[in-house]
């Protein structure tokens, strides 16, 4: 996990659910082997219990029954939605922001997935990323794309827009800092009202992957890291 980041509080809540209409539910649970921590729960994935549904008051109920929906979320209640049953009222106006983000505020799929992946790499998330690397392509990220922000490669020979994207999330999270030059561009190709939403997306994401390293979140079954991390 790399350092904590000014804003990250902000959001943390804001990204427990990751809505998406291609969706699937629930994953069989994992069963804990050598590569896996002691502390991880065999059914939840991570380090606390998966809440029961009947232990939950009428607000976590109606968030449950919410999340558990098909097509609800990309990687089901094992991942970020799960997790967010341990605060279900918050999770549940999480959800409002999270779905005006992603798929409201008016943002290309392409470029919103661009976003999302560079925060994912940038805070070195692995479930973060091997959840949206197939969104990505699906939504037509080139994979020379995906190459260059997992290999944090030069964004030299990018799209315009690609690459002001991507040095935007890079200086926000690797560096503290973002150049005038950096903003200037991205205020010219997105205005300044979207400008502040595509921050506030990779802000949401930078919360997600906090939360996922604080719970030590693991892959689906079956899922091989696709992220290098020291």
């Amino acid at each position: 996990m790399r350092p904590s980041h000014h804003f990250v509080w902000l959001f943390s809540a804001a990204a427990i659910l990751c809505a998406s209409p291609a969706a699937t539910q629930v994953a069989s649970p994992p069963t804990v082997g050598p590569h896996m921590a002691s502390d991880i729960d065999p059914h939840s994935g991570f380090r606390l219990p998966l809440p029961k549904r009947e232990d939950l008051d009428e607000a976590g109920k109606a968030h449950y029954d919410r999340i558990a929906a098909p097509g609800a979320s990309i990687v089901g209640l094992r991942g970020p939605s799960g997790i967010g049953l341990y605060s279900p009222k918050a999770a549940a106006h999480a959800r409002a922001l999270n779905r005006y983000l992603r798929f409201e505020a008016g943002f290309l799929p392409r470029i919103r997935e661009i976003a999302i992946l560079t925060t994912a790499r940038e805070m070195d998330s692995q479930f973060e990323w091997a959840a949206h690397e197939p969104e990505a392509l699906k939504e037509g990220v080139e994979p020379r794309i995906i190459d260059v922000i997992k290999h944090r490669r030069s964004t030299s020979a990018l799209d315009e827009t690609d690459a002001t994207v991507i040095e935007l999330g890079r200086q926000i999270f690797r560096d503290h800092k973002v150049t005038p030059e950096t903003f200037a561009q991205a205020k010219a190709l997105f205005g300044p009202n979207k400008l502040i939403e595509l921050v506030m997306l990779m802000g949401n994401y930078a919360g997600t992957a906090a939360l996922l390293t604080a719970v030590d979140m693991q892959l689906h079954p079956g899922q091989q890291p696709l992220l290098s991390i020291p």
